[in-house]
C-alpha cells in the first residue's frame, strides 16, 4: 500500500509540475495500481492539471474516463495523442494521410489524404478509424522515399510483395491483388505480367510460403525452414493431411537428401493423408494421389486411387477445385489406359476450363480424343469450355479434321456471350467477350472466314440481344471496316433513353415515413442502447455494446442513402405519360411461351406483385422500356438460355392503378 501511496503522491506532484509526459508515462507503467486507488475520474483530473495545453486537456476529455474501464480509456489518450499535426496516419477506407489540423474548440481532427483532401473526423471517430501510420508501412515507404519505392517495386518484387503482406497482415493473393490496384502500385492490366515475375522470384525466398488457395492467406517467416533432423521427427508425427501434403513437397523444393528412411517416413505421413482425405476432401486426395505416383510409393496402390477418383466421377469436382497449375498433374495420373482416356474424353463436357485444357496438351494426338472433341463442338449445345478454348486459339487447331469449320465455332462463341451464365460458365463467357473486343483477335478471325461466311457471324453478332449495346456498336463497326461490304448491312440503333427519377406519391410517401422513423426512432433507440451496453464492463469484451456499435453504422449508412434518394426521385401521378412507347406511368401486355400478361409500369419505389406494378428498375421493366408494340425484349431469370417475350399492347393507366398511387389517407408529404 505504502509503494501505492507514494505513487499516487508522485502523480500528485507531476500534476502540481504540469509535467505532463512524466504523469502520462507513470499512469501508463502502472495502470492497474492506479486502478485501485484513483476513480477513472481522479485518473483524468490529474493528467489534466498536469498540462497547459489545451489540445491535450481535449484529449484527455475525449478518451472517456469514467465512461470506460481504465485502460480502454488511456488507449484511446494514447492513440489521440499520437495524432499530432504532421504525423502520418492509415485508414481503411482513404489509406494514408497526413494530419494536417487539431481543432481542440470543436474537437476535430483534419487528415489529408490523396483522394480525399480535408476530410474532418470527431475525436471519438478519429480513434475509431484512424491508427498512426508505422514507419516501416509500404504506404509510408512510398511517401517518405518514392525512389526506393519504385526502385523496390520494379527490381526486389518479391521483397515488395514481402513488404505488402508485413504491412497488413493476413493478406491473400486475391487481397493483395486488391491492395496493389487500389492503392495504384501496379495498374489492374499490369497485374498478371507483375505477379508472374513476382511468384519466380518468390519461388527462390525461402521464407515465404505461397498458399494453395487464393484466398488463403501468405506466410511470411522470420527465417528460413532448415528441414533438420528434428523437422523431420516433429513432421513423423504429423496428421493434418494439408500440412503433410505441404511439408513433402517443401522438402522437396528444396533437394534436401531423399535418403531410404525419409522415403519410408514420407510414404508412411502420405498413405495416412490419402487415407484421411478419402471421403473428405476429393481435391486434397487427388494432389496426394498425384504425389504418391510422382514419388513411385506404393502404398496406397496408385490403381487404388484412380479407382477411388474415377468412381462418381469424383476426378470432374476434384479438378475444378485444384489450382490450375496442378490439375495437369491429376490428367496424367489419371491417363493411365485407354480405358481411362476414354472415361475422361466422356466427361470433357463437365471438366473445367483447366483440366479441358491439359486433356488436350497431353492427348490432343489422340485420334480419340480429337474425335470426341469434334462430336461435341459439331453439336448444337458444344460445351463452353471447349468453345471458348478453340475459339481464343484456333492457330492450334486449324488443321484438326475432326473440328467443324470456323464460322461455326464463332456461331457457338457469340451464343456464349448471350444471356446470363454462373459458375464456370460465366467464366467461359467472359473470356469470349473479351476475344471479341481484343482488334487482333478479331481480324485474325475475319481473315480466316470467306466472305459468305464473314456476312453470316456479322449478321448473327448484329442480331443478338445479349450483349453490352456499347462494346456490341465497337465491335459491329470494327466488322465492318474489316470487310466494308458488310457496312451496308448495319442496322442503326438508337441510344437508350433515360427517364425521370420519379415515383407515386403513395410510395414516395411510405418512403419518407420509413425515413422519419429512422431519424426519429430507430437511431434514439440506438443511442440508448449503447448507452446501456456501456454498464456491462469493459467494451473490448462486451458483445451487447459491439452490437449496438454495428447497429449505429448500419443505421447512418442508411440515413445517408434514404436522404440522398428522397432528394432525388420526385413524386408523380404520370400524367405525362404516353402510350407511344413502352414508359413509366403505361400498361403494358406482353406475350411469352407462357402465355400473355399484363403490367403496370410505375416508378423506381412502386412495386405490388398482386396487382402486376412493376418498378421502373425491375429487370423485367428494364427491358422493356422503349420497345414498341410488336417489339422483342428479353426475359429475364433464364440461366444459360436467352428468352424474349413480345410486347402486344400499350395502354394508359387503369383507374385501379391510379388509385392505388393516391396518397393513403392520413399521410402526408
Amino acid at each position: 500500500m505504502a509503494d501505492i501511496d507514494s505513487m499516487a503522491k508522485e502523480l500528485s506532484a507531476k500534476a502540481d509540475a504540469q509535467d505532463f509526459a512524466g504523469a502520462f508515462e507513470l499512469v501508463r507503467s502502472n495502470l492497474a495500481e492506479f486502478g485501485k486507488v484513483l476513480t477513472p475520474a481522479g485518473v483524468r483530473d490529474a493528467l489534466k492539471k498536469s498540462t497547459s495545453s489545451r489540445t491535450y486537456a481535449s484529449f484527455v476529455d475525449a478518451a472517456e474516463f469514467g465512461a470506460l474501464p481504465l485502460e480502454d480509456s488511456f488507449a484511446r489518450l494514447e492513440k489521440l495523442l499520437s495524432f499530432a499535426e504532421g504525423s502520418l496516419v492509415l485508414s481503411k477506407a482513404w489509406g494514408l494521410g497526413k494530419v494536417k489540423r487539431i481543432d481542440d474548440f470543436y474537437r476535430r481532427i483534419t487528415v489529408d489524404f490523396k483522394m480525399k483532401r480535408g476530410h474532418q473526423f470527431s475525436y471519438a471517430a478519429a480513434c475509431d478509424m484512424i491508427v498512426s501510420a508505422p514507419e516501416n508501412h509500404i504506404l509510408v515507404l512510398r511517401e517518405a522515399d518514392p525512389a526506393a519505392f519504385e526502385a523496390m517495386l520494379k527490381e526486389r518484387k518479391a521483397e515488395f510483395v514481402k513488404r505488402v503482406v508485413e504491412s497488413y497482415g493476413g493478406v491473400s493473393l486475391v487481397r493483395l491483388e486488391d491492395i496493389c490496384v487500389a492503392n495504384g502500385f501496379v495498374k489492374k492490366q499490369n497485374w498478371k505480367e507483375f505477379w508472374e515475375a513476382a511468384r519466380k522470384e518468390i519461388a527462390k525466398d525461402k521464407c515465404v510460403k505461397l498458399p494453395v488457395k487464393r484466398t488463403d492467406p501468405i506466410e511470411v517467416k522470420a527465417q528460413a525452414e532448415d528441414y533438420s533432423d528434428s523437422w523431420l521427427t516433429a513432421f513423423s508425427h504429423e496428421t493434418d493431411p494439408q500440412l503433410i501434403l505441404a511439408g513433402v513437397k517443401e522438402y522437396l523444393a528444396v533437394k534436401k537428401p531423399l535418403t531410404d528412411a525419409v522415403k519410408a517416413m514420407f510414404e508412411t505421413r502420405l498413405a495416412f493423408a490419402v487415407t484421411a482425405a478419402r471421403k473428405v476432401n476429393d481435391a486434397l486426395y487427388a494432389r496426394l494421389a498425384s504425389l504418391v505416383s510422382h514419388l513411385r510409393f506404393q502404398t496406397p496402390p496408385a490403381a487404388e486411387m484412380r479407382a477411388y477418383l474415377k468412381e462418381r466421377s469424383r476426378f470432374v469436382q476434384a479438378a475444378a477445385a485444384l489450382p490450375a497449375s496442378e490439375v495437369g498433374n491429376l490428367v496424367r495420373f489419371l491417363a493411365d489406359s485407354e480405358e481411362t482416356r476414354s472415361l475422361v474424353y466422356r466427361h470433357l463436357p463437365e471438366l473445367c476450363y483447366a483440366a479441358v485444357q491439359e486433356v488436350i496438351r497431353e492427348f490432343g494426338n489422340d485420334p480419340a480424343c480429337r474425335a470426341a472433341i469434334g462430336a461435341l463442338v459439331k453439336s448444337p449445345g458444344a460445351p463452353a469450355t471447349l468453345v471458348a478454348l478453340i475459339a481464343g486459339r484456333y492457330a492450334d487447331f486449324a488443321a484438326w479434321a475432326e473440328l467443324p469449320p470456323l464460322a461455326t465455332i464463332v456461331m457457338h462463341a457469340i451464343a456464349l456471350g448471350e444471356g446470363r451464365q454462373n459458375g464456370e460458365t460465366l467464366r467461359m463467357q467472359n473470356i469470349v467477350r473479351r476475344l471479341f473486343a481484343d482488334r487482333k483477335w478479331l481480324e485474325d478471325t475475319f481473315s480466316r472466314l470467306d466472305a459468305d461466311s464473314q456476312k453470316l457471324v456479322f449478321e448473327r453478332f448484329q442480331a443478338s440481344l445479349g450483349w453490352e449495346s456499347a462494346a456490341q456498336h465497337i465491335i459491329v463497326t470494327r466488322m465492318a471496316k474489316l470487310n466494308p461490304e458488310l457496312a451496308k448491312f448495319v442496322v442503326k440503333t438508337e441510344r437508350k433513353k433515360e427517364y425521370a427519377r420519379l415515383t407515386s406519391y403513395r410510395s414516395f410517401a411510405l418512403k419518407k415515413q420509413e425515413y422519419l422513423k429512422l431519424i426519429n426512432e430507430d437511431m434514439p433507440e440506438n443511442i440508448r442502447k449503447i448507452e446501456f451496453a456501456k454498464g456491462f464492463g469493459d467494451l473490448s469484451e462486451n458483445a451487447e455494446y459491439q452490437y449496438a456499435k454495428d447497429e449505429q453504422r448500419a443505421l447512418m449508412q442508411k440515413q445517408t442513402l434514404m436522404q440522398a434518394d428522397l432528394e432525388a426521385v420526385k413524386p408523380s401521378n404520370f400524367e405525362d405519360a404516353t402510350c407511344d412507347e413502352v414508359m413509366p406511368g403505361v400498361m403494358v401486355t406482353i406475350q411469352t411461351d407462357e402465355g400473355g400478361k399484363t403490367y403496370a409500369i410505375l416508378g423506381e419505389w412502386d412495386n405490388d406483385v398482386e396487382k402486376g406494378i412493376l418498378s421502373q428498375k425491375a429487370r423485367l421493366a428494364e427491358n422493356m422500356l422503349g420497345k414498341k408494340e410488336g417489339d422483342k425484349f428479353e426475359l429475364p431469370g433464364a440461366e444459360g438460355e436467352v428468352k424474349f417475350g413480345i410486347v402486344k399492347l400499350i395502354s394508359p393507366l387503369t383507374q385501379e392503378i391510379k388509385d392505388w398511387m393516391k396518397l393513403p389517407e392520413g399521410v402526408q408529404i
